[in-house]
């Protein structure tokens, strides 16, 4: 156990990801509350000389909720349309923030095809470094304007592991709505427990993932058990914590055991 907490303590290069339901309320307006203090702790994380990328959703969430839109719309086009209102709003409030704390920020639009391409996979690498020697803090989102089904994601948990594998980062810190991994959904079932470690994603591990009933995001714990996967087989440790209070990074990296921290053992699970 000691051997991970001085991993993540040490961990120079961390990428962040937020999910809709931790920087939005539940009509798709931006959190300010939460997404200032989340600024703040990354701002402070970059002042420690650590490279910090955030994977950020929300954009068609931020969408829905300037058109005053009560759900998601199904067809490609409308969704499209909308990330493209959101995402701009996203940035706005991101840029804002972190120029306040004297930090520049940067945005890199992601397709599945920039990933399998070798070619654009290194220049997209390139671009994640010289981000990190100009001293920014790249926020990262799915290209949903441009995605079909064919070069997306699919969900930004995946993505975020991705990214964190990309760029060989030390660790991976998911921020949802929930405190972690339980072995029942804590929404509905008031005795479920935490689960602080997991080495390995097992078949018990699999039959605790739940999806998530928000209605303007796309993850739930299937999709983080999924980039779980993605960081185990790649040697990088990852966290999923409560995203409602930002400072759990801090806790994080300084040691304390929050959340459900996932112990990557380089196996195919």
């Amino acid at each position: 156990m000691g051997d991970i907490v001085e991993e993540i303590k040490n961990a120079k290069t961390i990428v962040v990801k937020v999910g809709t339901s931790t920087i939005t309320h539940n009509n798709g307006t931006i959190n300010l509350y939460v997404v200032e203090r989340l600024i703040r702790v990354l701002s402070d994380l970059r002042n420690e000389d650590k490279d910090i990328v955030l994977v950020t959703s929300g954009a068609i969430g931020v969408g829905c909720s300037r058109l005053k839109l009560s759900k998601k719309p199904d067809s490609l086009p409308e969704k499209q349309a909308l990330a493209a209102i959101g995402q701009i709003n996203l940035m706005h409030i991101y840029s804002k923030l972190l120029n306040e704390y004297g930090q520049i920020a940067s945005q890199v639009l992601l397709t599945k095809d920039v990933i399998d391409d070798e070619q654009r996979r290194t220049n997209a690498v390139n671009t994640f470094n010289t981000l990190f020697r100009y001293g920014s803090i790249p926020i990262v989102n799915e290209n949903d304007t441009v995605a079909t089904e064919e070069i997306e994601f699919g969900d930004n948990d995946t993505l975020s592991a991705i990214v964190a594998v990309l760029i060989k980062a030390d660790l991976l810190i998911l921020l949802s709505d929930i405190d972690g991994l339980y072995d029942k959904n804590p929404k509905y079932h008031p005795d479920a427990q935490l689960i602080p470690i997991v080495h390995g994603i097992t078949s018990q591990i699999e039959q605790y993932s739940q999806n998530t009933d928000n209605s303007f995001g796309t993850g739930g714990m299937i999709t983080k058990l999924a980039a779980a996967r993605i960081c185990n087989r790649h040697g990088i440790p990852m966290v999923i914590a409560n995203g409602d209070n930002p400072y759990n990074i801090c806790r994080i990296i300084n040691g304390e055991l929050v959340g459900t921290v996932f112990v990557p053992n380089g196996k195919e699970d």
